[in-house]
């Protein structure tokens, strides 16, 4: 079964279980608007948690781009510090619903990922990437604008504050055997087909597991870095022991067969 939806620069559709989020502005990089960031937002607040939606995959068209951050156009209209607080603010609360997104993320990476772009993609789970590669936060030799503490939180717990710092720090892009090196990338493919064939088979496998298991612990992860290691976890346990799933599981194991999962 599949369902679509066009919304301006960002495509979603939902296709045997598994949502697809296409940044659809190829003829700018997939610069991102504030209409797309909040379309992603919603897209992952409105998720349903029923199991009929196992999986997401966020990319970006025309294979030269997954993000290239923020449309720099938008900025025009900026005035003085009240308007960069408002504009940090608002993307706090994007970033936040889409890294809150309760079915895991996969970001299918091809090319520039920067900015806003890159803020999407450390919103994911998991991140493959294309060959050309190149993602960072180039600021410091295009905008001078800055990073919010909340952003450079969520870097950090991805790839250490000595590499947010440098990469900050000299304003390059990291390119795709230091990123898996590190941990930020998985797989690296060679070209925009094969990340996305990657991705999508990625999804299709993960929406054969248990997804309460997947939900409870990606949420329990994002306690984890946003609490300082001290993030309650009792209702989580609760939802995942309580489920109907986990009782299919025990009865299908002890049966010998393969469990059968509802999401409930």
């Amino acid at each position: 079964m599949t369902t679509s939806i066009t919304s301006g620069d960002l495509l979603y559709r939902v296709e045997n279980g598994v949502g697809h989020a296409v940044l659809n502005r190829p003829q700018a990089r997939n610069a991102l608007t504030f209409e797309m960031y909040d379309r992603l937002a919603d897209i992952c607040a409105s998720m349903p948690t029923d199991g009929s939606v196992r999986a997401i995959v966020v990319s970006g068209a025309g294979g030269k781009a997954f993000g290239a951050g923020t449309d720099i156009s938008l900025f025009k209209a900026f005035k003085g510090a009240e308007d960069g607080l408002e504009y940090e603010r608002r993307m706090s609360v994007r970033i936040g619903k889409i890294e809150a997104c309760p079915v895991p993320m996969i970001a299918a990476i091809s090319g520039a990922c920067t900015g806003g772009g890159a803020a999407i993609a450390a919103c994911a789970d998991i991140r493959v990437a294309t060959q050309d590669l190149r993602f960072g936060f180039p600021i410091a030799r295009t905008l001078g604008n800055c990073l919010s503490s909340g952003s450079l939180a969520k870097m950090t717990s991805l790839i250490g504050p000595a590499k947010v710092t440098e990469l900050i720090f000299t304003a390059r892009l990291m390119e795709a055997p230091e990123a898996k090196a590190i941990g930020l990338i998985s797989e690296i493919l060679p070209d925009y087909d094969a990340v996305m064939a990657r991705a999508n088979q990625m999804a299709a496998e993960i929406a054969t597991l248990a997804p309460i298991t997947l939900r409870v612990t990606k949420e329990a992860l994002r306690r984890l870095r946003t609490a300082n290691g001290k993030a309650a976890d009792e209702d989580l346990v609760a939802a995942a022991y309580g489920s109907a799933d986990f009782r299919e599981g025990l009865t299908a194991f002890l049966e010998k067969r393969k469990p059968q999962w509802s999401g409930k």
